[in-house]
């Protein structure tokens, strides 16, 4: 804090020292303009004849001697006021990097939601501040990704590793246990980790994607969500469930990885919480000045009260779903997070007949003007 204000000081010096001499030089480049025509004037004066350069009538004119200690004197009485009027204009400039100094420190301190907030008039300094502000917005994005992450980790980590402890405890317990009680327990233990395995890899992609975009990649909807298929098609064919594709180019601008993982978890909760022959209709389109990707699917009718709830950390629709053993209730969270990270739009609604259609709506081809 001491070495800042001291570096600010000898900025503030520096540039003080800068502006006086600017104003110096031109006080003097003021006289001499001045004084020289005047001494010119006075050689070229014939002697016996009166110089141009008094007055005559009310009192004594002022000769070239008198201009010239009047203009030392004037040299001298500026070398304070120069000096003064530097350092005064050069703390009025500073005054932008002393808020900077002075919230940095206080975000540094902890308080991690404080912005800079210069506002107007726009300079490089004000630029500054507002690449901060971006710059400390990430900063706390990044932050509140990490203790999210550790909190639902510790959380969701806590039952499967009790289970897993258990399991292996009765098996080793158990005197009478054969190989095939073994093979059984180690087996249990496996799944076990595999599920634990997926719920991390789901943690991992909910905290990258609250982190934000730090590429921004020039992609085609329609490629992502054909790609996605490929992987998808049998797991919807064995359920039964009917495919539906509208894919029209749909450029857009964006993290490729967090893209694709936002259509991944679309069409997985699409497929997963559908019913046996059910349907499942997919589409991309471009619309002015947007880009569209469109996903609906059949299944359980959802009350329209509880559609919002479904986009939050380990929130199901109902008990049955926590049965099944093959979600999490991450997938629509990390929708809404790689949504909300590439400042797009994302509007859900309940079908009349049973299931969701989610609509996620991207700026069309390039990075959005956004901070």
């Amino acid at each position: 804090m001491i070495s800042q204000r001291l570096a600010d000081r000898s900025l503030q010096t520096r540039l003080g020292l800068a502006y006086a001499a600017g104003i110096y030089a031109a006080g003097v480049f003021v006289l001499v303009m001045v004084a020289v025509p005047l001494a010119s004037i006075d050689a070229a004066v014939p002697k016996g004849r009166p110089s141009p350069s008094t007055v005559t009538g009310a009192g004594p004119g002022i000769g070239l001697p008198q201009l010239l200690i009047g203009s030392a004197v004037a040299l001298v009485i500026l070398i304070p006021v120069a000096l003064a009027l530097g350092w005064f204009v050069a703390g009025r400039f500073l005054q932008p990097l002393r808020a900077i100094i002075a919230t940095a420190n206080v975000i540094c301190a902890g308080d991690l939601h404080r912005r800079l907030g210069l506002g107007e008039p726009t300079d490089e300094l004000t630029e500054l501040g507002h690449t901060l502000d971006g710059l400390f917005a990430r900063l706390q994005a990044s932050f509140d990704a990490q203790r999210h992450f550790v909190a639902n980790a510790s959380h969701e980590l806590r039952t499967p590793l009790a289970g897993l402890r258990t399991l292996l405890e009765v098996a080793l317990a158990d005197p009478d246990a054969d190989i095939g009680t073994l093979r059984s327990a180690c087996r249990e233990a496996l799944a076990l980790g595999a599920h634990q395995e997926r719920l991390v890899h789901a943690l991992l992609d909910l905290a990258t994607s609250e982190r934000g975009v730090t590429r921004w990649d020039t992609l085609d909807l329609a490629h992502v969500v054909e790609g996605v298929l490929a992987s998808r098609r049998d797991q919807a064919t064995q359920k039964g469930i009917g495919l539906a594709e509208h894919l029209s180019p749909a450029v857009t601008a964006g993290d490729a990885g967090l893209i694709e993982s936002l259509v991944t978890n679309l069409i997985d909760n699409a497929i997963r919480h559908n019913h046996e022959g059910g349907h499942l209709e997919i589409r991309t389109r471009t619309s002015g000045t947007h880009v569209a990707l469109t996903v609906t699917n059949t299944g359980p009718v959802i009350p329209g009260d509880q559609i919002q709830r479904l986009f939050q950390p380990f929130q199901k629709l109902a008990p049955d779903r926590h049965g099944r053993g093959d979600g999490y209730g991450l997938g629509l969270a990390i929708v809404h997070a790689v949504t909300r990270a590439h400042h797009a739009t994302l509007i859900a609604g309940a079908r009349p007949g049973g299931g969701l259609s989610i609509t996620v709506r991207f700026a069309h081809g390039s990075r959005p003007n956004r901070p």
